[in-house]
């Protein structure tokens, strides 16, 4: 299936100029709030990782030159999960969900108890939407205090995912509940035997899940598993990179990894200074049922040194 583009730069542009001008009151957490919370030497962990080798040749002659190999994490994109269409809780992007009439509207749970039994069908919809803090001078300066930093994958602001347009696969769950993913049990799911979140797939947005916390989770873990790839049977825009000399971005997210793949920050419904992965310890549950986290992911890079890369050493 070939992959549909959500929008461009002007359109993304339009919609934050209307939405500022026309704010939700549901809207729990804004873009100052956002960019001030990626300024987390504990989500960035940003360290020096080994050596580059160039070759450097001119008339005279050809020289290998070194360059500093570095690895750090980027807050590449928040991903909103939220029960009611058009609640998304970053205030400027949640007229981008508002979701087109007489097909993604609506949201909720479906919460019945039968004997002993309670079965909780919990849906949620999902954004995922470039952070913020890549476009804002103090997170560039806070990056560049520690030194040499790599290009981001994502561009600010920019739409990767909308639940509400994608809203034929992301409420009817198919083709992909009949994928093998999704019919094979201990395949692509969230957790461990003792402490079991949910599966990957079919990617959409209902979750069988008695704590809301934990359905929200799963499903921007759903988001995040469709936007790090390419040619998925989705509407959205592939946040991705290619590797090149010197550059080494993130694989695509995948659960259980521990956080050499990939980290989430709480943003709402409390911010969190830290990060972690899935399933994490800490799991506030929304009154509204409206979350975001802060999707970090890991990339390594050194300065260019010559017209030939030659290899990297690392510590």
């Amino acid at each position: 299936m070939s992959i549909i583009p959500l929008c461009r730069h002007r359109l993304a542009s339009a919609l934050l100029l209307y939405s500022a001008v026309h704010p939700l009151t549901a809207s729990a957490i804004n873009s100052a709030q956002i960019i001030a919370s990626a300024l987390s030497p504990e989500c960035l962990e940003y360290r020096i990782a080994g050596i580059c080798y160039w070759l450097f040749c001119t008339p005279f002659g050809c020289t290998v030159r070194t360059s500093v190999k570095v690895k750090h994490y980027i807050p590449n994109a928040v991903v909103s999960s939220y029960a009611r269409t058009g609640d998304n809780p970053w205030s400027e992007v949640a007229i981008l969900g508002t979701g087109i009439p007489g097909i993604a509207e609506g949201g909720g749970n479906n919460e019945q108890k039968r004997g002993l039994r309670k079965d909780n069908l919990r849906f949620k919809n999902a954004d995922a939407i470039g952070h913020p803090a890549l476009a804002a001078p103090v997170f560039s300066n806070f990056t560049g205090s520690m030194g040499y930093t790599c290009a981001s994958s994502a561009t600010a602001f920019m739409p990767y995912f909308l639940s509400t347009l994608d809203a034929l696969v992301w409420r009817s769950g198919l083709p992909e509940g009949l994928y093998p993913e999704a019919l094979t049990p201990g395949m692509r799911e969230v957790g461990s035997v003792s402490n079991m979140w949910g599966n990957i797939y079919p990617r959409s947005g209902f979750v069988t899940q008695v704590d809301d916390y934990k359905a929200a989770a799963m499903v921007a873990q759903r988001a995040a598993d469709i936007i790090t790839r390419t040619g998925q049977v989705h509407v959205y825009q592939p946040m991705t990179a290619s590797k090149r000399d010197g550059y080494w971005p993130p694989a695509p997210v995948t659960e259980n990894t521990g956080t050499r793949n990939h980290k989430w920050q709480r943003l709402a419904p409390s911010i969190s200074s830290s990060c972690a992965v899935f399933p994490d310890s800490s799991n506030p549950v929304a009154s509204d049922g409206a979350y975001a986290w802060a999707l970090w992911q890991p990339y390594a890079c050194c300065q260019r040194r010559g017209q030939t890369f030659l290899y990297s050493t690392d510590f």
